[in-house]
């Protein structure tokens, strides 16, 4: 069974930066495509960013310049670096690991930008 668990999120001002990580177990790491979504309040969960094949990374525009996807296979990790944030980042952080059909989610981290 796959499992996925975020961590990191939390209270932060505008301008500021969060680091989120997500750990995968029951399967093995490297074989998951991973990508971040998030989901505010009232709106249908969105992608954020990506790894797609090769390692290549997709972002949002919204968030182009600002996160950076990566990965520790050795640690079976997936972080989002989050840098400048805006109060429109405020959502909840899902990660997601994909194999072959099958996704898997974690259960999400709060992330709120706010003065």
């Amino acid at each position: 069974q796959v499992q996925l668990v975020e961590s990191g999120g939390g209270l932060v001002q505008p301008g500021g930066s969060l680091r989120l990580s997500c750990v995968a177990s029951g399967t093995i790491f490297s074989t998951l495509t991973m990508s971040w979504y998030r989901q505010a309040p009232g709106k249908q969960r969105e992608l954020v960013a990506q790894f797609t094949s090769g390692d290549r990374t997709n972002y949002a525009d919204s968030v182009k310049g600002r996160f950076t996807i990566s990965r520790d296979n050795a640690k079976n990790s997936v972080y989002l670096q989050m840098n400048s944030l805006k109060p429109e980042d405020t959502a909840v952080y899902y990660c997601r690991g994909t194999k072959s059909i099958y996704n898997y989610w974690g259960q999400g981290t709060q992330v709120t930008v706010s003065s």
